[in-house]
Parts: C-alpha cells; sequence; structure tokens
C-alpha cells in the first residue's frame, strides 16, 4: 500500500511484511473485545463500549489512503488509484460523503476534486487542506500542500487549489519508486500550524507560498503557517512517519518503522521540537546523540494517527493518542505517562481493521476509519471502505456551524471538552474577528479556575491573534507556574516575531524545577538564535547514559531516556546559534563534555582550530582523547543534498555520515591527527585505528575500517525444484488452496521442506543468521494460512518493499540480477536467488535497473503432495518471534 511497498511477494520472498504485524506485543489491559467473522464491510474486533458500523465501500472510496472529518461530520475521503507503486496520473480524488441525518450511513456524496496520490486531508471551515502528488508531462514532479475553498458548501471545490508549499517530496523517486516513501499526512496544532510527515525520500528547495525554500535529507517533521508560510523543520531522523497525533499541549507522537537489515521494526515516539532522532546514520551506532524512541513494537507499518480528545468517549479511550497500523491492520491505543521532559508508553490492541490507513474525529464524537483492505499497491477499485465508530449509547448532537457563530459563542468553543471543538472555535474566531480574538483568549488564559487545556487553548489563540503584540503579556504569563512551560514555547513559536522577545524568562526557564519547562527553555533559546544564551546552554548537565555503545553492538535507540532529553536539545539550541567560541572556551571545564559534543556538529575552521589549541594546552590523557573524536567526527562532514540520491530502503547504517565529503579544514584535521598518530605507541595507534572505523574517516594509515565479508553459501538448483510435478504442480491453484484448508499439515515435516525447496537460499527463520532477503521468523503474527499459501503460488503478485529484483551492469559490461542487501553511497551489496553474493563499488556500476517481476521464480511448490505443501504453510504460519 501508501508508505511501504512490502508485501505478499512471495512465502519465501514473503516477509517483507516486516514491515508488518512482527512481535505481537501482549495487551496490557484485560477487557472484553468484539470480534466479527466478517472483514470486508467492517472491522473484525474492538472494545465491546463502542459500535462499529459500515460506513462507506468501494463503490464510493476505493483505496482510500488518507481521510478527514469536517466539525460538522461531512467525510473527505483521499481515494488513489494510483498507489504506492502505481506511477500514471489521473486516478485520485477527493471525495465528501455526507451522513445528512446522522443515522450510520451515507446519504449524500460528491467528488469534491479531482487529485493524485492524496496523502493528507484537513477540514477546516471552508477549507480543504491536501497534501499530494504533482504531475507534469504524465511524470511525477514532487508533491504539494494545498488549500481548496468549498465556500458555498456545496460539496464540490470552487475552483482550483492554491498553492502552499510546492516540491515537498523528491521526484526522482517518486518517478521510478511511486509515493512509497513520500510526504505524508497532515494535522493542525492548537498552535495554528500545519503539521507534515516527511518520508525519507526528503526533499530539495520545497518552496513555500512566501518564497522561502527549504531542503530536508531523510525524514521527519515539517510545519507551515495555513497561509502557506514560515515553513521551518521540527524534528529530524525518522524514516516513513506517515501522520501525526498531536495533544492539547502541543506534545506529538508518530508511529514509524525503520530498517537495519533485520526487519521493519515499528518505532512509537515522542517528537520534541529541534530533535534528532538518527535514522539512518545514528540511530545505531552514535545512539547517545540522539533522542531515543520509546518503544520498539517489532514490526509493522505506522499510517494514520489521532489524539483521541473528546468528552463522549469512553475514559479508558479518552486521551490518548490512537495510531493505526496498516501492516498489521491494527489501531493501537498508547497510555502515555509523562517522564520528565518526555514520556513512557504502554500499547494495546484497541480496533482491528483490513490494512487501516487513517482515522478521525468529528466534533460530535464520530470517529471514521479509512480501510486500505488489500487493494495492492497500485489501488484496485474494487477494494477499500470507512466504517463509523461511536461509544455505545452515543446520541448525535449536532456541532452548530461555526460561520453562524459570534464572538461570545466562539468564546465558548474554546473552553470546550472537544479538541476539535477548540480548535474550530478558535480558527473561525481568528478569521473573523482578530481583535475580540485577542481579549477574550488572554481572559480564558488568565482564568486560573479554568482546566489547563483550556487555558493553553487559550494561549496559543491568544498569540496568534496578537502578533508580535502579545510579548509583554505572554512574558508576564511565564510567571505563571502552570502557564510557564506554554507561555515560553509560543514567546519562540513565530521566528518572525522574536526581534522584542527577551532571553531572561527562557534563561530563569533553564533554572526551572519542572523539565519540561526547561526543555520549552532550552528550545527557546535556539530558536531566539542569540550568542549570549550560551552560558546557560552549556550548563545542563550530561547524564552517565551519554556513552557510545560498545564496538559491534547497537545502541538502545529504542529504548525511553528522559534524561538525555535536556542535553540533547541544549546541543541543539548550540549549534543552533553557532556558538563555537563559547563551546570552544568551555573545552577543559565542568561543561566540557556538553561543549565537546556541540562541537560535533560545528564544522567551523573556528572549531577546528580551537580544538587543536585546546589539545596542546591540556595534560589531561582523557580529554586528549575526546578531543582527537571531536575532531575525527569533523574530518568529514555530510555531502549537500542535492535531491540526486536517496540511501534506499536497506540503507548503511553504520554512520556518522551516509555520503561524507571533505571540506575546507579537512587537511588541517588531518595534519594534526597524523602528528599525534606518529606519536603513538601500540596501544596508541590502536586508539587512532578504532577511531577511523567508527568515524569512517577512510585515512589508510590508520588502519581500522571494518571489512565485511559475507559468507557465501551453497547455492541451490531451483530449475530442479520446480520442473518436478507433485499435486501441487497438477492442479490448479484454486484447488490447492481448497485442498490444503482441510489439511492440518506436520509442521515437522514443513521444517524440514524450508530446506529442501530451496527456501534457505533466500530467507532465515532466526534473527542470529546471516542477513539474506525477508526475514520470516516472524510470518506467523502477519499472515494466516492462506495468504501465506497464495503468496508462495503467486510470487508475481507483488514485489517486498527492498526485495525488488535488481539488474546491475557494470564496467566490464558483465550483469548481474538479485536483491540489495546493503547499499552505501560508495557500496552495493546484491545477493541473488541462489544465496551468491556479489559486492560492487558504486563507481562502477554502469547502469541499474529494477525490474517489475519477482526475483522469486514460481513453481518452486510444485512437487510438493498437498500435504506436504499442507505442512511447509502450518510450519510458517508458526513462526512468530
Amino acid at each position: 500500500m501508501l508508505k511501504i511497498t512490502f508485501s505478499l511477494f512471495s512465502a519465501f520472498l514473503l516477509l517483507c511484511w516486516n514491515d508488518w504485524n512482527i512481535g505481537r506485543s501482549e495487551n496490557p489491559v484485560t477487557r472484553k473485545m468484539l470480534v466479527k467473522a466478517d472483514t470486508l464491510p467492517n472491522a473484525t474486533s474492538w472494545p465491546e463500549e463502542l459500535d462499529v458500523t459500515p460506513f462507506a465501500g468501494p463503490q464510493l472510496t476505493p483505496s482510500p489512503a488518507c481521510l478527514a472529518v469536517a466539525a460538522t461530520g461531512e467525510v473527505y475521503v483521499g481515494v488513489d488509484m494510483i498507489g504506492s507503486l502505481g506511477k500514471d496520473p489521473g486516478k485520485g480524488s477527493i471525495v465528501r460523503l455526507v451522513d445528512t441525518d446522522n443515522d450510520g450511513k451515507v446519504d449524500k456524496h460528491t467528488t469534491f476534486a479531482k487529485v493524485d496520490d492524496p496523502r493528507g486531508i484537513i477540514s477546516m471551515g471552508d477549507q480543504l487542506f491536501v497534501l499530494h502528488t504533482t504531475f507534469a508531462d504524465g511524470k511525477a514532479s514532487g508533491m504539494a500542500l494545498v488549500v481548496f475553498e468549498d465556500k458555498n458548501r456545496d460539496g464540490v471545490a470552487d475552483g482550483p487549489a492554491t498553492t502552499l508549499i510546492q516540491g515537498i517530496s523528491n521526484p526522482k523517486f517518486l518517478q521510478s519508486r511511486g509515493t512509497d516513501h513520500a510526504t505524508n499526512g497532515i494535522r493542525m496544532g492548537i498552535d495554528g500550524w500545519i503539521y507534515i510527515a516527511v518520508g525519507d525520500f526528503g526533499f530539495h528547495e520545497a518552496v513555500d507560498r512566501s518564497g522561502k525554500k527549504l531542503t530536508m535529507l531523510g525524514g521527519g517533521i515539517v510545519r507551515v503557517r495555513p497561509d502557506g508560510t514560515e515553513m521551518e523543520v521540527y524534528t529530524h531522523g525518522m524514516r516513513n512517519i506517515y501522520d501525526v497525533a498531536i495533544d492539547p499541549y502541543m506534545n506529538i507522537f508518530t508511529r514509524d518503522n525503520t530498517n537495519d537489515g533485520g526487519g521493519w521494526n515499528i518505532r512509537f515516539s515522542n517528537q520534541i521540537q529541534s530533535g534528532e532522532y538518527g535514522y539512518p546514520v545514528l540511530f545505531k551506532n552514535f545512539t547517545e546523540e540522539i533522542i531515543p524512541a520509546l518503544i520498539d513494537l517489532g514490526g509493522g507499518s505506522g499510517t494514520g494517527s489521532l489524539f483521541m480528545d473528546d468528552p463522549t468517549w469512553p475514559a479508558k479511550y479518552n486521551r490518548v493518542p490512537m495510531m493505526a497500523d496498516w501492516g498489521r491492520s491494527q489501531i493501537y491505543v498508547h497510555r502515555v505517562q509523562p517522564d520528565g521532559a518526555t514520556f513512557t508508553q504502554k500499547e494495546e490492541e484497541f480496533i482491528k481493521l483490513a490494512q487501516v490507513t487513517d482515522l478521525d474525529i468529528d466534533a460530535s464524537g464520530r470517529v471514521y476509519l479509512a480501510a486500505w483492505d488489500g487493494a495492492g499497491y497500485s489501488g484496485n477499485p474494487d477494494k477499500g471502505f470507512v466504517v463509523r465508530a461511536v461509544p455505545k449509547g452515543w446520541k448525535y448532537k449536532a456541532f452548530k456551524d461555526v460561520r453562524k457563530s459570534n464572538v461570545k459563542e466562539l468564546e465558548a468553543l474554546l473552553k470546550s471538552e472537544s479538541a476539535v471543538q477548540r480548535l474550530a472555535g478558535q480558527q473561525e474566531l481568528l478569521a473573523r474577528f482578530p481583535k475580540d480574538a485577542a481579549k477574550v483568549s488572554l481572559k480564558i488564559v488568565e482564568d486560573k479556575a479554568l482546566p489547563l487545556y483550556v487555558r493553553v487553548a487559550g494561549l496559543y489563540t491568544y498569540a496568534q491573534a496578537a502578533g508580535k503584540d502579545a510579548v509583554a503579556s505572554l512574558v508576564k504569563l511565564s510567571d505563571d507556574i502552570a502557564m510557564r512551560e506554554f507561555a515560553l514555547r509560543a514567546l519562540a513559536d513565530r521566528k518572525q516575531a522574536l526581534e522584542k522577545v527577551p532571553l531572561e524568562p527562557f534563561i530563569k526557564g533553564m533554572k526551572d524545577s519542572s523539565p519540561r519547562v526547561q526543555a520549552a527553555a532550552t528550545i527557546g533559546l535556539g530558536r531566539l538564535g542569540r550568542a549570549e544564551a550560551a552560558s546557560a546552554l552549556l550548563a545542563v548537565k550530561v547524564p552517565s547514559s551519554f556513552v557510545s555503545p560498545a564496538k559491534g553492538t547497537e545502541g538502545p535507540h529504542a529504548t525511553p531516556n528522559s534524561a538525555i532529553v535536556p542535553p540533547h536539545l541544549a546541543v541543539r539550541a548550540l549549534v543552533a546559534i553557532n556558538a563555537v567560541d563559547a563551546c570552544i572556551q568551555a573545552i577543559g571545564t565542568e561543561n566540557s563534555t556538553l561543549a565537546l559534543w556541540a562541537l560535533r556538529y560545528m564544522h567551523d575552521p573556528k572549531a577546528v582550530s580551537g580544538l587543536i589549541a585546546a589539545y596542546d594546552k591540556t595534560k589531561d590523557e582523557t580529554l586528549k582523547k575526546q578531543i582527537l573524536t571531536t575532531l575525527g567526527r569533523l574530518y568529514k562532514e555530510e555531502a549537500p543534498y542535492d535531491g540526486s540520491w536517496w540511501w534506499s530502503t536497506r540503507p548503511d547504517t553504520h554512520g556518522p555520515y551516509y555520503k561524507a565529503v571533505t571540506w575546507a579544514s579537512s587537511d588541517d584535521i588531518k595534519r594534526f591527527l597524523m602528528q599525534q598518530w606518529s606519536k603513538a605507541d601500540e596501544n596508541g595507534k590502536k586508539f587512532f585505528a578504532d577511531l577511523n572505523g567508527r568515524q569512517r574517516m577512510g585515512i589508510d594509515e590508520f588502519g581500522g575500517e571494518d571489512i565485511v565479508v559475507e559468507k557465501q553459501e551453497l547455492k541451490i538448483d531451483l530449475t530442479k525444484i520446480q520442473n518436478k510435478k507433485g499435486q501441487v504442480g497438477e492442479n490448479s491453484i484454486e484447488d490447492v488452496m481448497l485442498a490444503i484448508a482441510k489439511i492440518e499439515g506436520d509442521p515437522a515435516l514443513g521444517k524440514t521442506l524450508f530446506t529442501k525447496q530451496g527456501c534457505v537460499a533466500c530467507h532465515s527463520i532466526n534473527r542470529n543468521g546471516p542477513l539474506k532477503g525477508p526475514y520470516m521468523g516472524q510470518i506467523g503474527s502477519i499472515m494466516n494460512r492462506e495468504q501465506i499459501a497464495e503468496s508462495i503460488l503467486k510470487p508475481n503478485a507483488s514485489i517486498s518493499q527492498g526485495f525488488a529484483s535488481v539488474l546491475i551492469t557494470t564496467k566490464d559490461e558483465k550483469s548481474f540480477m538479485g536483491f540489495v542487501s546493503e547499499e552505501s553511497a560508495e557500496k552495493l551489496v546484491l545477493r541473488d536467488i541462489t544465496g551468491a553474493v556479489y559486492t560492487f563499488k558504486v563507481s562502477d556500476i554502469t547502469s541499474r535497473k529494477e525490474m517489475e517481476t519477482s526475483m522469486m521464480p514460481p513453481g518452486l511448490a510444485n512437487e510438493l503432495s498437498y500435504e506436504e505443501f499442507a505442512s511447509l504453510v502450518t510450519f510458517l504460519s508458526q513462526q512468530k518471534k
């Protein structure tokens, strides 16, 4: 489907559904679930406190990639008949569905607008914001965030969309791969920003409506104002997030997945402004430098998300992030608990829905969920549906059209228990009554008797309404303990209004007893960009957990570590204000560790000369090694991103850079390091060898670079296997499927056949084995027996992400076909279907073509009897590690 191109592929190349349901966690909460057998028009299970009913089928909403619900209940579904792998335009639309009598069934529908590859929608008043792929001359030209208007509310856009951002995904890879790792979901926070989930295609020189250009290597979150201005990066270092969940206090949560060669494991994260999350170059070997995810949940494919905040919903399912997972066909609830400046979490299953893509809620408490339902990777006119979920006993209560509301009524909405009502009221108040908005919202935020979430909504409304004139009141509000965190965030929120914002509240906030206030103050100092803040930032303490992973081990990239958040944010702020001089001066002081951490990212000649001078001054051997390590990190830098390359679905994760290049001071660094190396004894030279290997500096004299030789395994003659005919080969696929449905099979026999039939050439069921094709040790968690059998018999049904057949031609005119098992800017490793491994220098490759057929040949089960085939399928279905 959408963001992730894995699939059924073949039971043998099968589990690229690693990006799927692997390692399902146990439900930590005991509760009753309703289970239904019918998986097409409805969900298959949900809590007994809810009613989940069909709303629309494929005749109205085929291949639904995303959806949004207006506060008043109109449902906007992004129909995507291109899918994640399709390339032809003209197959997408936004369909508007209306339940006029509120009985849970669609009564009216219109095609709101025609757009290709819709990936995110926000409905706000008369406006519909849409993120979608753009085409020119029949080819993808990028992605755009646009806004349509429907002033007369007839369900059809009034005219062409206004473009807010153009080029916010990489056209080269949209053309070659489709929209699978592109830019995805959008949501608006109570702060008035639109938050955009960016996949790891990244983008080069996206342009907002003001003409501002922005480039982003890899994935993360970008945000922009609703008028298309002030575009900026919010967080960085994610793989392929599809959406964001935003709570009333502007805490943001995402469900991402990674691929380090062992599977597409889901990571649930709290996204903190300015944070670096490390994928792919830091999250394994440099984990001390990142904000880690809150948990690794095994294989899956995160899609839409929603922070549930509605008073009509049961308390146990309210005020929680709800995260959809397409690969697992499941929506999860995450029970988050504050932990310093971040959170801890517990995941539990919520609603099971066939390849769920998105969910949203209206102001009356109705939740709508879209399901891809097996529509494949290029869309399907006969697949896909939408369901409605409401609490048992729920009664419809109309939400008044805010266009007809006066100031008093809109003020009341700002105090609502419903997040949808608060946002709708806020945006209408700002649009029609900006002067009144400032007055009424300030009154709300100053009323200490109101709930905190209401006061926060008031504060962000006031900040938007008053603009630069809000500074004095926000500074005053920073003295209010309850509002301090949010006042500091609002003060530094808009870079165009920072000129008159004083440093003092932020410096004071750095010493606050609350880690959340400290975090807001730290981020704010980075945004203010003033060098005089450096001393306060450098005073942040670095915890004992700031330790590099041991060589050959993977660091804790998905283990909560609230202690690392304050220094991490301080480092990001020091880099943002370019505090080179202050960091150099701090070397050797009590703030040395943080200063050297920040200097790792300061590719400035002053940083290099300062580090060398500090080395010459100190006699502390430990500090000397720390300085040499920092210089080693600065020897190279990441190549400027021009959009011409991408690190693929299975990138080199060694780090610290993906495409490293030397820069102006590299020669000075090398000269100095060589001098120290020449003076070193045997132990000292080992330090330089290890430094060279870890930092991948490429200084041959030092040695230490790891040379990975992949084991060459015995080739398997698949042709012999294909040509033998047993019951499976002599009968139709349909007859085979019917037969094995009645045969239990012997898993012990199936294990033997797994080797005999050649599966071991490309697959492992043991995580400790060598990297091959899709890992199959968890396949039973993702697919049932029927799905496994079908994927074995139809290997070309679809191609798993990362395991498409690739044809490589080299300078000596030799050709090789296989799947890429590892790739970096300099090296590519290919494994063919027989298990043979080939390593190429990228510079020696003259052409590279991704094939449209599976590398896995059909017929590998032909010689088997029904009993044998059933045994193989049963064995695979029991692999749930």
